[in-house]
């Protein structure tokens, strides 16, 4: 016969278990899996069409286009890839372009794409110097303007050189500090800030909701390249549990450089992340 201390021990332990058990079964999945086309800038200039719907089939959700010599759409008007996209089953939620003399044209061509948010994908003007950069925040400032007026978020992806630290201060930094928070978003790259030494949840603390969109790519251990999901040296589950720390309600699949086939490698990408528990 079983004791009740042996009793109340046991049922004790199996109710611990079943309390743990939805923390095990309950892992979270990455969701909404979205992919920078400049991934697939090849494809995307000899066919755009075949290239979103092979994309959509993979399981892509969401797209950010890339300025490219046929235009922001790859040869579409705004409206003209609004429908595509949404044909294939695909939001359009973002796309990068440059800041210039032609920004209130970007700006109209935008919202009428439909899209969310309107990325300025490289500095407008170059020079690794505090006072370009106090520039380059203003001009920001003003082009963000330019896109609340038209119901769009403004935001800035960075690359590797706004690490670039000048008597003392990162010059990403300064970007962060000298533009308006409520105008003004980040697109982290997180491949980049990782390679260059940079906490990228330092900044999500110190910053925080002002990182929404992430370009998520994998870097090579032995140099500053991209390689395909899991062969590289960035470390998925982490980044994925300060998501919500950092404010990131969007993501985007980005490689630069491919071992093989460039639509083999968004494949394996997307297959790597379906896979991913955090």
């Amino acid at each position: 016969m079983t004791s009740r201390r042996v009793f109340l021990k046991t049922s004790g332990a199996f109710a611990l278990g079943t309390l743990l058990l939805p923390t095990i079964s309950e892992a979270a999945k990455v969701k909404n899996v979205g992919i920078q086309l400049y991934t697939v800038r090849k494809e995307m200039l000899a066919d755009a069409r075949g290239t979103l719907k092979a994309l959509a089939k993979m399981g892509y959700k969401e797209i950010e286009s890339a300025r490219s010599e046929k235009g922001h759409y790859y040869g579409f008007t705004g409206a003209e890839m609004k429908k595509v996209t949404k044909d294939l089953g695909l939001i359009l939620r973002s796309g990068h372009v440059h800041v210039n003399e032609n920004w209130q044209k970007t700006v109209d061509e935008a919202a009428e794409a439909g899209q969310t948010y309107l990325i300025c994908s490289s500095l407008p003007s170059r020079g690794q110097t505090i006072s370009n950069y106090q520039q380059v925040a203003e001009t920001f400032n003003k082009a963000a303007e330019a896109c609340k007026k038209a119901n769009l978020i403004f935001g800035y992806h960075n690359h590797e050189y706004e690490f670039d630290k000048v008597d003392g201060k990162i010059l990403y930094d300064i970007l962060l500090d000298e533009t308006d928070p409520d105008l003004v978003k980040m697109e982290m790259d997180l491949g980049w800030a990782i390679v260059t030494g940079n906490d990228p949840m330092r900044y999500f603390q110190k910053y925080p909701n002002r990182f929404p969109l992430w370009h998520l790519k994998d870097m090579k251990k032995e140099k500053e390249e991209s390689t395909e999901f899991g062969n590289g040296r960035i470390n998925f589950v982490e980044l994925f549990q300060a998501a919500k720390k950092s404010g990131m309600k969007h993501f985007f699949v980005e490689q630069e450089e491919y071992a093989g086939d460039p639509m083999d490698s968004v494949k394996h990408n997307i297959n790597y992340l379906k896979k991913l528990n955090y």
